[in-house]
């Protein structure tokens, strides 16, 4: 059962002086910055009002997120929507006919994540989440 957004994603060029930026205009605190070597990136998750924003760098130049930084510059990645049982969740879409990019959870910042495809979900990338 999806349960609510667990945070929004932006892909930045620096991590922390997009936290600093975010510090300074919204007040908001900041957060440790966690390596994702699988995953090519640093992340850091921002408690944000009622939900979090995550923030992510690409630290190498070949993958998805680099890419993605690449072509469109800084900006809304992701959005990711918190789960009760991430495995029947990815079951129940892919019986559905989701495109899943993940058929397995793995572990991410936000706890056991996975990923849906945009070509399935209307062109936004979408992220589900069961935290540990």
């Amino acid at each position: 059962m999806f349960k609510k957004i667990n945070h929004v994603a932006l892909v930045v060029k620096d991590i922390e002086e997009t936290m600093a930026f975010y510090q300074m205009v919204f007040n908001l605190p900041s957060a440790p910055v966690k390596d994702i070597p699988d995953q090519g990136v640093k992340g850091a998750l921002v408690p944000a009002w009622n939900t979090q924003i995550e923030f992510i760098q690409p630290i190498t130049p070949d993958t998805g997120v680099a890419r993605f930084l690449e072509k469109r510059g800084e900006g809304l990645h992701h959005v990711c929507f918190e789960v009760d049982n991430i495995v029947e969740e990815l079951a129940r879409l892919e019986a559905k006919g989701f495109r899943l990019i993940d058929k397995t959870p793995r572990r991410g910042l936000a706890g056991m994540i996975a990923f849906i495809h945009p070509s399935s979900t209307k062109g936004v990338l979408i992220e589900l989440a069961q935290p540990v």
